[in-house]
């Protein structure tokens, strides 16, 4: 590691998914969007779902998509602990818009007994998903 990257970890409660060297980290956290340099001032919050994107040493971008979770950041480490995490090329496009519809069929039906909560939560994680996957499609053109 040296003073121009950070250690970066991204971990789902099933496995590690990223582990190395990044420049810069981006990603949403509870009061908006951060983006994380090495020597960072020390931060602990909350991630809303949505895309993590990471640049590497070389310039290339890793990109993943998170559930939500806690970023911790020391001035030359950072951890994201999501419930799941993926790499964005490892969505199934189909599904998240397959889930999108769902859940916003569920809000939008006034007459069935839902709840709420859940069909909310489950419309913000397939849009973080979809989301992720048009940033990786675009970072790709």
């Amino acid at each position: 590691m040296t003073a121009a990257t950070l250690r970066l970890d991204i971990v789902s409660a099933e496995k590690q998914i990223f582990s190395g060297e990044v420049k810069l980290l981006f990603v949403t956290g509870e009061m908006g969007e951060l983006g994380i340099a090495p020597g960072h001032s020390q931060l602990l919050t909350t991630l809303k779902p949505g895309y993590v994107k990471a640049t590497l040493p070389d310039d290339r971008e890793e990109i993943f998509y998170i559930s939500g979770g806690m970023l911790e950041v020391q001035p030359y480490i950072a951890s994201v602990l999501a419930d799941t995490a993926m790499r964005a090329d490892d969505i199934d496009e189909a599904a998240a818009i397959a889930a999108k519809e769902q859940a916003e069929k569920m809000l939008n039906d006034k007459s069935a007994k839902i709840d709420f909560a859940k069909a909310t939560i489950e419309l913000a994680e397939a849009i973080a998903q979809i989301r992720a996957i048009q940033h990786l499609r675009k970072k790709l053109k």
